[in-house]
């Protein structure tokens, strides 16, 4: 059986692959059955690499064309590239010709998913947000079968092709352990602690709230930064000349990879981006959390995302263009004042988890390719 997966080079789109990708070979290793044949297509990023490092996946990256503003003059530029695309999907896929194409959609999976279709080979689409872009929204009528993360999402998608599955998460979100994680952070257990992901896109705004209030901060909280690889080394000179006293309680890191699932087991509030694979890990850890949306994240997805979390009583949302640094600081005081509110807010996060997103996935993917 050969699989083909396809997806943008952003950790958005990668950790899901990556997830469905190994519960796929653990059915299969369970199954008895011949080994099967796994690739990957995307486009060319040094963050690929970095990803796909110790999974054992090969990939085949090709052009893509990028979201753009409506009007921009690089709209030609982008044709050429998605023609070029095309090309190499016929190509690719035809060398490989998978049993199933697994699409995470985006501008890469465009092409690779129009030759699937003229190839007659099936195609499942996973949605993660819960609205699709216009192009993830337009490939829907090439897959036989179309996977949402949220459950009211087939409300808007009304068609037998789609069925509920969660969003897939990294197995190790939910397999750290407090107790090592404190001692792997040099944390104390009796000082609470937050958990701040910033993020790649969009992280110089979080990072500039969290400096601005860290004194006040470190007074009563033990804070784990991820702020972001290119914004390390700026964050670190920052904090550095601000002379703070307790400083041993902050801990800053540019990027975690497995490491995160220590981060969430240790921290008792999470205050991130509302991105959709970074919102359901936050649930599947069970973590209270402040999600504050990119504003410039398309169709307003990562808005539309916080709402939902919100409205179920897991989240606080806080959106960035009436954000400010007091405000911030008050919402954190207000969730660990009251036990009961962080109590009510775990609870809702946990009932908000679907650890078996991955596994649905990949059974509907066995399904599929016979």
């Amino acid at each position: 059986m050969r699989i083909l997966f396809v997806g943008e080079p952003l950790k958005g789109y990668l950790y899901p692959i990556i997830s469905v990708y190994e519960e796929l070979k653990r059915i299969i290793e369970k199954s008895d059955s011949e080994p099967s044949e796994f690739m990957l297509i995307s486009s060319k990023s040094h963050f690929l690499e970095e990803m796909l490092e110790g999974t054992g996946m090969p990939y085949k990256a090709i052009q893509a064309a990028k979201q753009r503003k409506p009007f921009s003059p690089l709209v030609f530029v982008d044709f050429f590239m998605l023609l070029i695309g095309f090309l190499q999907s016929i190509i690719y896929v035809f060398d490989y010709m998978p049993d199933v194409i697994f699409s995470r959609g985006g501008y890469v999976s465009l092409p690779v998913v129009i030759v699937g279709w003229i190839f007659r080979i099936p195609i499942i689409i996973h949605e993660s947000d819960t609205v699709a872009r216009p192009i993830d929204k337009f490939m829907f009528r090439f897959a036989k079968k179309v996977a949402v993360s949220f459950s009211d999402s087939k409300e808007i998608y009304v068609s037998p092709k789609v069925f509920f599955s969660g969003n897939p998460i990294r197995s190790f979100v939910t397999q750290g352990d407090r107790e090592k994680s404190l001692k792997s952070f040099v944390l104390d257990k009796e000082k609470p602690i937050i958990f701040i992901m910033a993020g790649s896109e969009g992280a110089e705004e979080i990072n500039n709230f969290i400096l601005e209030i860290l004194p006040d901060l470190l007074r009563n909280y033990q804070i784990i930064h991820q702020c972001g690889i290119v914004n390390y080394d700026k964050v670190k000179s920052i904090v550095e000349k601000m002379n703070i006293p307790n400083l041993n309680d902050y801990h800053l890191f540019p990027f975690f990879r497995e490491r995160a699932g220590e981060a969430y087991a240790a921290c008792d509030l999470v205050i991130s981006r509302a991105g959709a694979n970074t919102v359901s890990e936050i649930m599947a850890a069970g973590k209270p959390s402040i999600l504050i949306p990119l504003t410039s994240a398309v169709s307003d997805k990562q808005e539309k995302n916080a709402f939902h979390y919100s409205q179920s009583g897991a989240a606080v949302l806080l959106s960035e263009k009436n954000l400010k640094p007091h405000l911030l600081l008050n919402v954190i005081h207000e969730i660990f004042q009251s036990r009961l509110k962080s109590m009510e807010m775990k609870r809702a996060a946990r009932q908000l988890a679907h650890p078996e997103a991955a596994k649905k996935i990949a059974e509907e993917i066995m399904k599929v390719a016979g």
